[in-house]
């Protein structure tokens, strides 16, 4: 296998890495570079922080291993490689009446890395996380490849959400969900406040729920937002159109205090106040900022982050004091989401729990990374987590009480990976696989 030096990123472009990599276009290729010369597998590098990098170490591109394997039109059940994109397998399928059964913010996002960060998405409050779905996985290892089922409970749960740490994922089994059509029927409400939506969000009985909160809005209107509800359905609608590239890093302004409070006003009132209903092409609806190529260049050249938590139902009154914080600080973008969480998750380091999880992004300097840790603080107090596949910043002290199985994913991870070959960044960083 031909390796490559290659300079490299998250998507947040705060934290970025050097090494070598491989980009292997046969299972028989990957299988002969985990024999001889292991590293950590990544895909797409979607994620925002560390977790996809291995600084001045070696890593395994998986993108080229991204074949349908096999399909049942009777049960929906599918066979893909792993470094298939879900906006691929969602083009493919939905003209078919098939949807992935779980689908994150971005279409770009592999199978591979969707089982590795127990991806959730609008539905979870039903479906579940992605792990949940999944039927069988094959990893590759130095004797071959393994093929694991959720019968196989300790492996099964180390490896999903598990970070990479248990080997490269060389293919996935799951079933895809039965959908009425390839667009989505979606109803816009406007919310007026953070009293009005947490119940909106609890009582909603749509399949795909997701609400944009104005995390600038303080006073009588903090918390305000649009909750969208969603069913899939038939009909005629245009498709998504390919989005332009933004072509550099914007300057400083743009995201600016002034600037982003006046383009969420306007975003609040662009749904009328009685709501309305409107038909989107189905990525349009799921993976709404992929059509804007490279659109983490609008934070400008220092990049940005993404703070994500979750937090239990009781402990609401807690996400409302971060959402005044956040507001009081004048540092939020306009990306901001609010969703209610079911129970699912499928991982001993999975990052669902039953809850209210709250993502935005700040642009990065000082004062934001000061504001990010005071929050991450709020949610251990509150007896929530945050989610690993967007942090660059949280402390290795904390990752305890945020993930209280820690220890049955390590003894795992220490059996499968003893010399710690797939260690990257973010394990280093939160000293994952030290002994507690």
């Amino acid at each position: 296998m031909r390796w490559k030096t290659v300079e490299y990123s998250g998507w947040g472009r705060v934290h970025k890495a050097s090494g070598d990599m491989a980009r292997p276009e046969r299972v028989a290729a990957l299988l002969d570079t985990v024999k001889a010369e292991a590293a950590p597998a990544l895909g797409m590098r979607r994620s925002y922080g560390d977790a996809c990098l291995n600084s001045d170490g070696k890593a395994i591109d998986m993108t080229r291993l991204d074949r349908i394997l096999a399909f049942d039109a009777e049960t929906g059940l599918v066979h893909v490689e792993a470094g298939l994109q879900i906006g691929e397998l969602l083009k493919t399928f939905a003209p078919k009446g098939w949807l992935p059964p779980v689908m994150p913010g971005t279409g770009f996002a592999t199978i591979g890395g969707g089982i590795a960060m127990d991806v959730h998405g609008k539905n979870h409050h039903g479906a579940g996380s992605f792990g949940q779905h999944i039927t069988e996985f094959t990893l590759a290892t130095p004797d071959g490849p393994k093929v694991v089922t959720p019968s196989e409970d300790a492996l099964f749960k180390a490896t999903i959400g598990g970070l990479g740490q248990t080997g490269p994922i060389l293919s996935a089994k799951f079933k895809l969900l039965k959908a009425k059509g390839d667009v989505m029927v979606v109803t816009e409400r406007r919310v007026k406040d953070w009293e009005e939506f947490l119940p909106l969000l609890d009582n909603s009985d749509a399949t795909y729920t997701v609400g944009w909160i104005d995390a600038t809005a303080w006073g009588d209107n903090l918390g305000r937002g649009i909750l969208e509800e969603a069913e899939t359905g038939g009909g005629l609608v245009r498709p998504a159109k390919r989005g332009k590239k933004v072509p550099m890093d914007a300057p400083g302004f743009a995201l600016s205090p002034p600037v982003v409070r006046s383009f969420n006003a306007a975003y609040w009132r662009k749904v009328p106040a009685k709501g309305r209903t409107v038909v989107k092409p189905i990525d349009d609806f799921f993976f709404p900022l992929d059509k804007i190529r490279d659109w983490n260049r609008l934070y400008g050249k220092a990049g940005f982050h993404q703070f994500q938590c979750v937090v239990p139902v009781s402990e609401a009154e807690a996400l409302r004091e971060m959402m005044e914080k956040i507001a009081r600080s004048g540092l939020a973008s306009p990306l901001a989401v609010l969703k209610r969480m079911g129970p699912g998750r499928a991982g001993y380091m999975s990052f669902p729990m039953e809850g209210y999880t709250l993502a935005l992004d700040f642009r990065n300097n000082d004062k934001a990374e000061r504001l990010i840790l005071k929050l991450e603080d709020m949610t251990i107090a509150a007896k929530g987590r945050i989610y690993l596949a967007k942090d660059a910043l949280a402390r290795s002290a904390n990752i305890a009480a945020m993930y209280p199985e820690h220890a049955e994913w390590l003894k795992v991870v220490q059996e499968m990976d003893p010399e710690g070959t797939y260690t990257t960044d973010i394990i280093r960083r939160l000293k994952l696989r030290d002994p507690s």
